[in-house]
């Protein structure tokens, strides 16, 4: 965007030359007095400075309104970044969350599963020695 400036800026100052070069020429060809060509000069010259001031303001004001709208542009986007960041950082919280309390459920059914099993397999070992208790005795009798 400075580059487009820049020949912005080209633009104005060689069209104020030109402008300037051509009335002199005209004014120098034309057939009048010294003094009338002077003041003919002078008034031009007056002009011009004229229109080169109207051109500056023009540019100033262009550039007062462009970087106002850069600024109001600059500050939605990072507002819609911000926000953005945050519903992510949100999102990633939650998910964080859900992922750990999955985990902890799954985590815990192991472990009743797992002490299920072993009151099945203590419950299943005390019958098995109360059998071998009953076959002892049983082969001490006779």
């Amino acid at each position: 965007m400075s580059q487009n400036n820049g020949r912005t800026g080209d633009f104005f100052i060689g069209a104020v030359i030109g402008a300037a070069t051509g009335a002199a020429l005209a004014l120098l060809f034309a057939p009048k007095s010294g003094r009338e060509l002077r003041g003919d000069i002078t008034a031009e010259s007056q002009k011009a400075v004229v229109r080169a001031n109207e051109w500056k303001e023009t540019a100033q004001m262009k550039g007062i309104e462009l970087k106002d709208k850069a600024l109001i542009v600059g500050g939605e986007w990072k507002d819609k970044a911000a926000s953005k960041t945050s519903e992510l950082s949100q999102t990633v919280a939650n998910k964080t969350k859900d992922l750990k309390n999955t985990a902890t459920k799954k985590i815990n059914d192991l472990r009743n599963i797992e002490d299920e099993a072993l009151e099945s397999a203590e419950e299943a070992l005390e019958e098995v020695a109360e059998k071998l208790e009953e076959t002892a005795k049983k082969i001490d009798k006779e």
